[in-house]
């Protein structure tokens, strides 16, 4: 079976590439700066009296801010053009609409919730950064188990139930782990925590860039008309196409 690939694929590819060497790029940089202990410290045999490799603290001052506010904007723009796509793809393919509607607006505001963490520093504005912080790990929970669903039922290439299984499993993961994060910051255990946000992390990352199989066989063009007095004259829609031709 050829495979078929086109440009819309890479998005989701970018977004998770581009998003984890962006995080990490601030990692390093604020690690090189002494800011932060290093994710792999041994607590129980080595001491550091750094501030907790969270990644909000990573971020937190310059230069590393600037870098990581730039990431993290660049994400959400990506991320809700993706949430869009989504909708338009599954518009005509799902039982449920509503579903598909709360899927865009899951999508929508984990990108707000994002936009919110990178311009608002943690130093500086605690209380909004951790406003946008919970917007974002909330909903973006609800985006993933919502699109997991979405994806058994559409079914898109006949892959909706390997996919949906993976995304089902990426799911957990991304729940379970700031449901750890959230306990173990409560007991100040800074470090674990860190290191199980890293993990969250990734995993989202990794849900996001599964949409590239989604897209892998579509075409997504925008269609729009000049208002008329007419109502049906008045159109203006996202439109996915499916391409048969991957044989």
């Amino acid at each position: 079976m050829k495979m078929k690939c086109n440009c819309w694929m890479f998005i989701p590819i970018i977004v998770s590439v581009f998003t984890i060497v962006g995080f990490f790029a601030t990692y390093a940089i604020a690690l090189q700066n002494k800011k932060i202990c290093r994710l792999n410290l041994l607590e129980w045999k080595q001491k550091c009296y750094l501030r907790p490799p969270l990644l909000s603290i990573a971020g937190d001052t310059p230069p590393e801010s600037s870098i990581f506010s730039q990431v993290l904007n660049m994400t959400a723009f990506l991320v809700i053009t993706i949430g869009v796509l989504r909708y338009a793809q599954l518009k005509a393919k799902v039982k449920k609409p509503w579903l598909n509607i709360f899927g865009l607006i899951t999508s929508s505001l984990t990108s707000f919730g994002m936009t919110i963490v990178a311009n608002f520093q943690l130093s500086n504005y605690g209380k909004v950064h951790n406003v946008g912080s919970v917007i974002t790990i909330a909903f973006g929970g609800f985006a993933c188990w919502i699109h997991a669903v979405l994806t058994f039922q559409a079914n898109i290439n006949n892959k909706g139930l390997k996919l949906g299984i993976f995304r089902v499993f990426l799911s957990a993961i991304f729940t379970l782990s700031f449901i750890i994060y959230f306990l173990l910051m409560a007991q100040r255990s800074y470090l674990p925590s860190a290191r199980v946000q890293w993990v969250s992390i990734t995993s989202l990352l990794l849900y996001v860039g599964s949409f590239a199989i989604d897209f892998q066989n579509y075409d997504f063009e925008v269609h729009s008309k000049e208002k008329q007095e007419n109502p049906s004259g008045n159109v203006s829609s996202v439109i996915a196409e499916y391409h048969s031709e991957h044989l």
